[in-house]
């Protein structure tokens, strides 16, 4: 049976298994945290072009997640050594920034959470560096859609499988694999918390969505099938079968009438093509 718990943002707060329901107080922190993440991602538009390295991507995270009052979640979590995740191709997640160059044709994810004042703002969004493919494209956008679709059902007397259920039917109505091995998750002043969120699943099912709830929506939908393999970084994760994948990530909040999207981008670059 599921368990609710409404919490205090004054009082430390652990990772107990239930799910946290909070106030006020709570959706201005993820508003502050939200915002910045997402002004991050505004502020790559301009450099995700061939040539660049994703080093020089995660540099420009971490400084303006410092200049911004915040913290770059990612650096230091269970050894990780960057400020955000830059996955390209057919990397599914977790792809760590390095000397890698950003080649003419690339499609790349670029996950950030700052926090600000001990709250997560987690977000994604897909770049398309140069001259995409149209198949590569197709993918980005319908990624994207799904993320919107599994949105829709967040509301108050929904359940997480309706979301998860959005999700699948829309990437499968288009023959894409969506990925089961990773999953959205509850965050707020914890980074990873309950619940888990599939975005795989049935209608009806799972913990009914009550207000004060806040969780990531993530879908990772491959071109192929939905296998995926973990390289030996111990990080990254690729498709099996080597095909393209996609991911777009929003931050949300359950209210009485239905949600709030915490890191919807303050310029309207929600999804590329960024112009």
């Amino acid at each position: 049976m599921t368990e609710y718990v409404s919490v205090t943002e004054a009082t430390p707060q652990a990772r107990t298994g239930a799910i946290k329901l909070h106030g006020p107080e709570g959706f201005e922190g993820m508003r502050k945290a939200g915002r910045l993440a997402a002004e991050i991602l505004d502020a790559l538009v301009p450099h995700v072009v061939p040539g660049v390295t994703t080093g020089e991507l995660d540099d420009i995270v971490r400084t303006m997640t410092f200049d911004g009052g915040g913290t770059p979640a990612t650096l230091g979590y269970r050894g990780y050594t960057h400020s955000c995740c830059i996955s390209i191709n057919h990397v599914v997640c977790h792809g760590i920034p390095g000397d890698r160059v950003i080649k003419d044709g690339d499609i790349l994810n670029i996950d950030v959470t700052p926090m600000v004042d001990g709250w997560h703002g987690d977000t994604s969004r897909m770049f398309l560096a140069g001259d995409v493919p149209i198949k590569a494209k197709r993918l980005v956008d319908v990624t994207y859609e799904c993320l919107m679709l599994g949105i829709d059902q967040a509301k108050p007397g929904n359940y997480l499988g309706d979301i998860s259920h959005a999700i699948q039917q829309h990437a499968e109505k288009h023959r894409y694999g969506v990925v089961r091995d990773f999953c959205g998750h509850g965050l707020g002043q914890i980074f990873h918390d309950a619940p888990e969120v599939v975005h795989v699943g049935r209608p009806g099912t799972g913990p009914e969505l009550k207000p004060g709830m806040f969780f990531t929506i993530e879908p990772m939908i491959n071109i192929g099938r939905p296998d995926v393999k973990l390289l030996d970084d111990g990080w990254t994760a690729v498709t099996r079968d080597r095909s393209l994948s996609a991911q777009f990530e929003h931050s949300i909040g359950i209210t009485e009438e239905g949600c709030e999207i915490f890191t919807t981008s303050p310029k309207g670059l929600n999804a590329p093509p960024y112009s």
